[in-house]
């Protein structure tokens, strides 16, 4: 099979396109005939050594694919050869073939295409669980999502209109801000030219966002912390501008609101069960109607260094996904 292989850590263009031995699956494993993987901003973390997780090199990022069951490990109930997939992998996936845990499979609605399944539940799961379980976002309350024309602040954007809420998007053009508007965006900042913490004034009378959906970091985090109203809740989801920022302790305390982090991947291991109903939840909207998942760009796996570099330029709207051909 082939694989995207890292070797040594490094930047997008120190992968490498290999043939590699077919992996062969395990107790309690499944075999997974990848047709395509999600590219997130996770990858080009793991790929330089500094993401939570740090696997052997040899490896292949990637940490959500969708394809066809191909070989079912000792034990493994509930699937069957041939059965169509969402796998998350953690890293592996971007490769034509990738062995995943049986418990981190999830079989594919009718109708949804690979490269859309493969663009959803990191990105959805991610989202879902920041804005239920760690912000409790009520209807009626404000939710403020920043990078929202990215994976993960598009769905924080659908997400919040689904569960009822106030979405004000902020990215940094009028061409994202008008995607965050067709995904259920009631109001936007353009933070490339506007004061983020006066327009968050101005949208709100004054009396600030409930909730700050936060993945980009750098400069934008403290004036959106500025700009919570009391009680509000500040999701620390990641840090895409590259900079963690230093937030003032004052702030919290001032206004009476908290700051929370959003580790979903964490989540996933230590409590299977919230999060299998929560992908329950999902799928339905997706059936419903309520989530549509936005894929803006496909790549081969040739190309999966392009694919990391136009995300970490913010060339990505949406979700990019990698296609094996296969």
């Amino acid at each position: 099979m082939r694989a995207v292989l890292c070797k040594a850590w490094g930047p997008p263009e120190s992968l490498v396109v290999e043939e590699r031995p077919t992996p062969q699956p395990g107790p309690g494993q499944v075999l997974v005939g990848v047709k395509a993987c999600g590219v997130n901003f996770p990858d080009t973390l793991i790929i330089q050594g500094k993401y939570q997780f740090k696997p052997e090199l040899p490896f292949s990022p990637g940490g959500e694919v969708a394809g066809t069951v191909l070989a079912l490990g000792e034990g493994v109930q509930g699937f069957a050869v041939g059965d169509r997939v969402i796998a998350a992998t953690t890293w592996g996936g971007y490769a034509e073939e990738v062995v995943a845990e049986a418990g981190r499979l999830i079989p594919m609605p009718d109708g949804m295409d690979f490269p859309v399944a493969a663009a959803f539940t990191l990105t959805y799961g991610t989202s879902h669980h920041a804005l239920k379980d760690r912000a409790k976002l009520q209807p009626g309350e404000t939710l403020l999502v920043l990078g929202a024309a990215g994976g993960v602040g598009l769905a924080a954007v659908e997400l919040g209109k689904a569960m009822g809420a106030r979405v004000i998007a902020a990215a940094s053009s009028e061409d994202k801000l008008a995607l965050c508007r067709a995904h259920g965006a009631t109001d936007t900042i353009d933070y490339s030219r506007e004061d983020l913490r006066e327009r968050i004034k101005q949208l709100t009378d004054g009396r600030g966002v409930d909730v700050v959906y936060d993945p980009v970091g750098g400069d934008y985090s403290e004036p959106a912390l500025r700009g919570m109203a009391w009680n509000g809740r500040f999701l620390v989801v990641g840090f895409a501008a590259g900079r963690i920022p230093s937030l003032p302790l004052n702030l919290p305390l001032l206004k009476g609101c908290a700051i929370v982090g959003v580790f979903w991947g964490a989540f996933t291991r230590n409590e299977p069960q919230r999060n299998a109903a929560n992908l329950a939840e999902l799928m339905q909207w997706i059936g419903e109607g309520k989530l549509k998942p936005h894929v803006s760009a496909t790549y081969p796996l040739e190309r999966a260094a392009d694919a990391l570099n136009d995300l970490l330029q913010r060339k990505v709207q949406g979700k990019a996904v990698l296609l094996t051909g296969r």
